[in-house]
């Protein structure tokens, strides 16, 4: 019986090249921007064949732990949820997951996943692992060469070498380049280059063996951080000050460029990295005049641009190649050509200070999610939604005072000592200081407007006494 295919997503980006949908609260491995799934979503069910995959391995940020958790349960799927306490790009990260595998049988199987990618032919995704599981099997790390359909700059590329013996499609890499320009890519799409997708397949024992050789002491911090590791409610937290000390390296510089052991499977399965708008616009059905919209979105004689909307009609009249996303707190407008500078733009946002470069106005939780509505100087006011069964933490202010109104469902509501429930159209006030909890015992979403009044209203000001979520205070 053939090894199964051990799937390792790596789920920690923050994706600010499709801002203001993605930011580094919700990035958008996490946003259902093509269909009813997340692209995480899509991921897991990728590999869902339990003949073939095993048990994927998701390496997170700690913050994005509950989004997870989430969108696993959306879908009916498990998954190992290891977290990363600190960023520091993808070697580190897949050594950490290569790591646990490694302790259960160092000859696993190891497929390394960006979970904001999209495969558009699932079924060729599949027969490529097949034929990389071959090469991987006999000691190569292996990568995902997908055959190129024009000459993009916004990819890496890799010149395949020669056939590896006994093992059909898959290629010696002759080497990995950068981003080119324009003209090069042309020219790398003459000379039979493939665009380097990001994901690879090895034994989980070759792989460390490199990264040890090239990268020591990072390597060594890696099996630290795993060793002390400890379990948080089901996920499991990697030692932040070991982790710390890797370096911040991708996987392409700490080993495979450097690695006698890479090998390439061209391949052609509809991949996108959904780097930007225009590859979102790419993706989408598109009407006669090449636009592709989502929400409420009218146009009239406009042509060729992507425009997505979260509630508020957008109305567009004789424009052309745009990109228009409107969220509820940011309205993004831009040359559609120009989709691969909006890094710029955010990191403009974040040397203002403002904080829609990175924070959605809806923010989630474990419990459910809350929104800014409207703030002044001396007071702001929320949405909430405490999905069934969810509940907030055992918490007090020390700056704001809190006024609850239902709007629907029934919410539990402990004041200091008293314990009462709520109904539609019923409201309680919070005083400064005073312990306070807030849940959801019944079978629909509970919905409320909250109004805070008082002298700063940040979420620092949470001093939490029980939670279920193993939260701090200001988290």
């Amino acid at each position: 019986m053939a090894k199964l295919i051990h799937p390792v997503i790596l789920c920690g980006g923050a994706g600010t090249r499709l801002w203001p949908a993605s930011r580094d609260s919700r990035p958008k491995q996490f946003l259902k921007l093509l269909g009813p799934l997340s692209t995480l979503q899509e991921t897991v069910k990728r590999v869902a064949n339990r003949k073939i995959f095993g048990k994927p391995v998701i390496v997170t940020n700690r913050d994005y732990r509950f989004l997870v958790r989430e969108q696993l349960d959306e879908i009916g799927r498990d998954a190992e949820i290891l977290l990363e306490p600190a960023r520091r790009d993808s070697a580190p990260a897949i050594a950490a997951a290569s790591e646990i595998l490694a302790a259960r049988n160092p000859a696993t199987l190891a497929l390394v996943l960006a979970a904001d990618h999209i495969v558009r032919e699932p079924k060729s995704f599949v027969a490529a692992c097949l034929t990389a599981r071959t090469a991987a099997e006999r000691g190569k790390i292996v990568a995902f060469g997908c055959v190129p359909d024009g000459p993009a700059t916004g990819y890496g590329y890799i010149k395949p070498g020669k056939p590896i013996e006994g093992v059909d499609e898959a290629r010696e890499v002759e080497k990995f380049v950068e981003k080119p320009d324009a003209k090069t890519a042309e020219r790398y799409i003459g000379e039979g280059y493939l665009w380097n997708s990001g994901n690879f397949l090895f034994r989980v024992d070759t792989f460390l063996a490199e990264y040890a050789a090239f990268e020591p002491e990072s390597c060594e911090a890696v099996r630290r951080a795993v060793k002390k590791a400890t379990e948080d409610i089901g996920f499991i937290l990697l030692n932040k000050k070991a982790f710390a000390a890797a370096a911040r390296k991708s996987v392409d510089y700490a080993v495979m460029e450097k690695t006698r052991h890479a090998a390439v499977v061209p391949a052609s399965y509809g991949w996108s990295d959904l780097g930007g708008w225009h590859a979102v616009w790419m993706e989408m059905p598109r009407d006669s005049s090449g636009n592709a919209t989502r929400g409420e979105v009218v146009l009239l004689d406009s042509q060729g641009s992507y425009v997505a909307s979260e509630g508020k009609l957008a109305a567009l009249l004789g424009v052309k190649d745009l990109v228009v996303v409107v969220e509820h707190d940011a309205v993004l407008i831009a040359d559609r050509g120009r989709a691969e500078d909006l890094r710029k733009l955010v990191e403009e946002l974040r040397k203002q200070g403002r904080p829609e470069a990175d924070i959605h106005a809806r923010v989630h939780r474990p419990w459910g999610n809350y929104q800014s509505l409207d703030q002044g100087e001396r007071f702001q006011v929320k949405r909430i939604v405490v999905k069934p069964g969810g509940r907030l933490s055992l918490q007090k202010h020390r700056h704001r005072a809190e006024h609850w109104v239902v709007v629907r469902g029934t919410a539990r509501v402990t004041i200091g000592k008293k314990v009462s429930t709520l109904r539609e159209n019923q409201s309680v006030y919070v005083p400064r200081h005073s312990k306070h909890r807030l849940e959801n015992r019944g079978k629909i979403p509970l919905e409320l407007i909250e109004v805070q009044t008082g002298d700063y209203f940040g979420e620092d000001d949470i001093q939490r006494f029980d939670d279920d979520y193993r939260r701090k205070s200001g988290e």
